[in-house]
């Protein structure tokens, strides 16, 4: 008896995976009384600040500044489809279109995206690989990844951030470079992906959208 309540249970989960995608309004009806956010003061400065305890490389500069900042890259990035260009108006960069493979990706130096949201509480990136983030390939082989974070991109928490992405899209969640530990502690980046995680936040006049 017990086997069968299991195994009608699995497949009573098995049908509703494969219903039609939920109702967005549904969706965005689900109560959520949770707290959303825990800081209510600068959290582009503590996005900043987390992320740099991450061990990423931060930068906070004008959004008029930003093609001149990418031009002082050394060596040939891949950039996604969608990426503006005239952000990438002074880099040597290789357009993903049609997609590099895996060995050229490898021979590059990195690769520019933006991103769907940033978390200031856990200095997260968030990629949903939608229009100029590319692929996860992208962001996984080569060996430096230079990700802008346009300021209105900003959540404070969790919560708030998860809040504005879509359930339907992948998401890869981004604290610092690939990074992992043996047995005795010592730390090793770039095991399973980029060594190095260069952020580029633009502190662009909008006011924040979430």
């Amino acid at each position: 008896m017990v086997g069968k309540a299991i195994v009608n249970a699995r497949e009573e989960i098995l049908r509703r995976l494969g219903d039609a995608p939920a109702d967005a309004a549904a969706y965005a009806a689900l109560p959520r009384p949770y707290l959303r956010r825990h800081h209510d003061g600068d959290v582009v400065a503590l996005f900043a600040e987390r992320a740099a305890d991450y061990r990423a490389e931060v930068r906070r500069i004008a959004a008029a500044d930003l093609p001149g900042v990418l031009g002082e890259l050394r060596g040939r990035y891949v950039a996604p489809d969608g990426l503006p260009e005239a952000w990438t108006a002074e880099v040597d960069v290789v357009r993903d279109d049609p997609p590099v493979s895996v060995a050229e990706l490898d021979a590059l130096d990195g690769v520019i995206t933006g991103c769907a949201a940033a978390i200031a509480e856990t200095g997260t990136v968030v990629l949903d690989h939608g229009p100029g983030q590319g692929r996860r390939a992208l962001t996984l082989v080569p060996d430096h990844h230079v990700v802008v974070v346009e300021a209105a991109r900003i959540s404070a928490d969790v919560p708030e951030a998860i809040e504005g992405l879509s359930p339907e899209r992948p998401l890869t969640f981004i604290s610092g470079p690939s990074a992992t530990s043996d047995i005795e502690l010592s730390r090793v980046e770039g095991v399973h992906g980029p060594r190095r995680l260069t952020i580029v936040i633009t502190d662009a006049p909008q006011e924040q959208s979430r």
